[in-house]
């Protein structure tokens, strides 16, 4: 999938008069139909089944539906599941060059990672006024080792604003079959679901707000290379180790940064020469048998806690040249041109456009970063801002992305 893009000067965007706000629309039916059609293909070619659990305490709805976010198929899956009309939490930039037909079909835009008070009136709306479900993914991004990205807290706020039912869909092989990293090359593998009611309304108001997270992060608890594993679940295919380098992007025998590279079937630090074999079953081991991990998620762990010390000694940095693309309404990605971003203890600098631009984000702005590989096919992204505008970076240094947003939601709990 693209996304329309326009170039333009950092001053013209600026002056871009931003959207009105709009109301969630009621779903098309006809468009509703249309995408349960078009999702079936997908569906059909992964074998696609579920199960439902305790779905009688949700009674007929409305429901705020929580998903975990591994791919694409997250939305297709959820079509197929979901069996009244929904309206759907989507990220502002989902709606750039096709607004009108994403509103039909139920969409709530909103900005990854950026407080919007507007949110919680919209999810209101749905429910009391429109008497839709509404379906969101608590984690806003996609997950990039498997497990769950870090969820926001105060959940419960909205789930009591609410007072509706909520239900938990997991899925389980959604994220083998299109990893983020893997440049959006899909495996051949069998893809589940599990519905089930998490919370009624009656023990929403009985449970405190963080009891509420403390069942969520539960819910959100999972590991899918682990369950690839206990699962015996095979993936053939020879390019399964593409792009491992964007997560592993720290060689845990030189600790070098950025030296690494997964191709087809194996990993390896051109620094050190440490070379790693993948096998079927999503495991790595060390040609020269001195194995440090093995487990993917277990060496992201790792590079989690050597960011957190970098943080603590007060050495942390990035800096990189960048593209920068902003949106400020949904007609186009605006590429407004070159510039150097800077992130580190204080947070994030981004400078550019000749001198016209300067922004700074502080570290207790957001608890976690909006990045992404190969974002609309243009290139992985790193992306700051605020309600009125957000800033794409699209970073010339290599595998950055992972690290910056490790930095960001440890930065965060550091400064909390």
């Amino acid at each position: 999938m693209k996304i329309k893009t326009v170039e333009k000067s950092y001053n013209e965007v600026r002056s871009v008069t931003p959207p009105e706000h709009i109301r969630p629309k009621k779903p098309n039916p006809a468009l509703r139909t249309l995408m349960k059609a078009l999702s079936s293909f997908d569906l059909k070619a992964v074998d696609f089944s579920y199960t439902t659990e305790n779905m009688e305490r949700a009674g007929n709805g409305p429901w705020l539906i929580l998903m975990n976010h591994s791919s694409f198929l997250d939305l297709e899956i959820a079509s197929r599941m979901i069996p009244m009309p929904y309206n759907i939490v989507c990220t502002s930039d989902g709606l750039v060059g096709k607004e009108s037909i994403m509103r039909h079909l139920g969409c709530i835009p909103t900005q990854k990672f950026v407080t919007d008070v507007s949110l919680i009136s919209d999810l209101k709306y749905a429910v009391n006024t429109n008497k839709t479900s509404v379906l969101m993914y608590p984690e806003a991004s996609y997950s990039f080792d498997g497990t769950a990205t870090r969820l926001p807290r105060k959940l419960g706020v909205l789930f009591k604003a609410l007072k509706v039912p909520v239900v938990m869909i997991t899925t389980y092989g959604s994220f083998a079959r299109d990893p983020l990293y893997n440049n959006l090359q899909k495996r051949k593998i069998k893809v589940s679901a599990k519905m089930e009611c998490l919370l009624t309304p009656e023990e929403i108001k009985n449970t405190s707000v963080p009891d509420i997270d403390d069942i969520l992060d539960r819910a959100f608890s999972f590991d899918y290379f682990k369950w690839q594993l206990e699962n015996h679940v095979s993936i053939t295919e020879n390019f399964r180790a593409d792009g491992l380098n964007r997560i592993l992007y720290k060689c845990p025998h030189c600790h070098a940064e950025g030296n690494t590279e997964g191709i087809g079937t194996t990993f390896v630090c051109h620094n050190c020469g440490a070379l790693y074999d993948m096998d079927e079953f999503g495991r790595l081991f060390s040609r020269a048998d001195n194995t440090i991990f093995s487990h993917i998620p277990d060496w992201y762990l790792w590079e989690r806690e050597e960011v957190k010390k970098e943080i603590e000694e007060g050495t942390y940095s990035l800096d990189t040249d960048v593209k920068i693309g902003m949106i400020v309404d949904y007609k186009a990605l605006y590429m407004v041109g070159d510039g150097h971003l800077h992130h580190g203890i204080n947070g994030f600098v981004l400078d550019g456009c000749d001198g016209a631009l300067h922004y700074e984000q502080g570290p207790r702005k957001c608890y976690s970063c909006y990045s992404d590989y190969f974002w609309y096919e243009i290139g992985d992204v790193i992306c700051i801002g605020d309600k009125d505008v957000l800033y794409y970076c699209f970073p010339e240094k290599k595998d950055v992305v992972a690290k910056t947003r490790l930095a960001t939601e440890e930065l965060f709990k550091l400064s909390s």
